[in-house]
């Protein structure tokens, strides 16, 4: 049976306060129409001034902190990841993104002459660079599961991914949620699968925590990084990785450092100074995430996004990239031909120049924009981004 919808559509759903009533919680320009969480983030107010606290904390005794309080601090941190996210506290370690940890698998994972590795033409384009290079690195091969920029459905992705299987395939990387077109991929589906096959499963989550309920036991993969600086309001840097105990014993950070000798843990929370506040204000950023709906807020911005492609698709007779059941709080959506990769760039920057913050992507000869749905968006945003888009591609034909 297919996985149900990420957040079925709810109706009614009401907020403590939600709109551009919200936006002085942020830093965000008031001036401009932010439809990009996805990429970055927003960091509230709150757990900004939480991170200035670690900040200020660690400055009074570098040593002291490190030494003695930090050990204990992250691994607090990791307990508040296992209670959002699953599993258990000593399966989930840090990172500055989610590409560092996809870097610290393929670091670790014994590749031999003629071996392969999968991902799919939706990955991300860092994460299929590394993977590129650590396979020629040992010698192996990457290979890719063509998907179509728009999906049809959840069978179709599960049938394109499996036919690619091989006797020769060791690593599937599989995006939770694809950065370019938006789309939910069914990983759990996909993940039994590559198990029956004898396949290891990395799902890059980096979308994920704060964007759809989570709970990475369940998944069946053997690895999930997520980023909690996208959608859960943690500082940026605060990447996540988790580990089935199976497999903790082999998985090593890109960089080593002190705790190398010590296991998987000790080898992720130590691999040399570096601004650590991100990660300790996960608990922080849970509980904001929690104070703006948690639950409730997943269920609003999908609503939203469903009817942000509804505006953008009337207004402009735009394609989503995915059907409403794989889609979350993000929207992908064909808006039209570019002759060239560089007409993305200049279609972004028309829209930046009327106050319009959007993604825009150049895939397979089309031009998609991507827009995100957060606490602080209204449905006269996506109706400013309809208008500039339609002005904007008049003066790029």
């Amino acid at each position: 049976m297919p996985d149900p919808s990420p957040l079925a559509l709810s109706q009614n759903i009401r907020l403590p306060k939600e709109g551009r009533s919200v936006l002085p919680e942020f830093e965000l320009a008031p001036d401009l129409v932010h439809l990009n969480h996805g990429s970055y983030g927003a960091l509230p107010r709150c757990v900004l001034a939480e991170q200035q606290r670690w900040r200020t904390r660690i400055e009074r005794d570098p040593t002291g902190f490190f030494q003695d309080e930090y050990p204990d601090a992250v691994r607090r941190s990791a307990a508040v990841a296992a209670s959002c996210f699953g599993g258990d506290g000593h399966d989930w370690v840090f990172c500055e993104n989610a590409t560092f940890a996809v870097n610290s698998v393929l670091a670790s994972l014994a590749l031999e002459p003629g071996d392969e590795i999968l991902a799919t033409s939706h990955g991300y384009g860092a994460v299929l660079k590394a993977m590129a290079v650590w396979a020629k690195r040992r010698q192996a091969m990457l290979r890719i599961a063509s998907l179509p920029a728009c999906v049809e459905s959840q069978d179709q992705v599960v049938d394109l991914v499996v036919q690619c299987f091989t006797d020769r395939t060791r690593l599937l990387v599989i995006d939770h949620i694809t950065s370019p077109t938006a789309a939910v991929l069914p990983v759990k589906r996909i993940a039994a699968e590559a198990k029956r096959a004898g396949i290891a499963v990395l799902v890059d989550g980096a979308h994920g925590p704060g964007q759809i309920p989570l709970n990475v036991r369940d998944i069946g993969a053997d690895w999930y990084t997520g980023n909690a600086h996208k959608w859960f309001f943690a500082p940026r840097g605060c990447g996540l990785l988790w580990t089935t105990a199976e497999r903790q014993n082999q998985t090593f950070p890109a960089v080593l450092s002190h705790g190398t000798d010590r296991g998987y843990v000790a080898a992720f929370d130590w691999v040399g100074t570096r601004d650590v506040t991100p990660w300790l204000c996960l608990g922080g950023a849970a509980a904001t995430h929690e104070s703006f709906g948690g639950a409730s807020l997943m269920a609003r911005n999908r609503n939203f996004a469903v009817s942000a492609a509804d505006i953008v698709g009337r207004a402009l007779n735009a394609e989503a990239s995915a059907p409403a059941g794989m889609r979350a709080s993000m929207v992908s959506l064909r808006v039209g031909k570019g002759t060239v990769p560089e007409a993305a760039s200049s279609l972004r920057k028309a829209l930046h120049e009327s106050r319009i913050v959007v993604p825009v992507s150049y895939l397979e000869g089309n031009l998609y924009v991507r827009l995100s749905a957060q606490i602080y968006n209204e449905m006269s945003d996506y109706e400013r981004c309809a208008e500039a888009l339609g002005r904007a591609l008049s003066d790029l034909v």
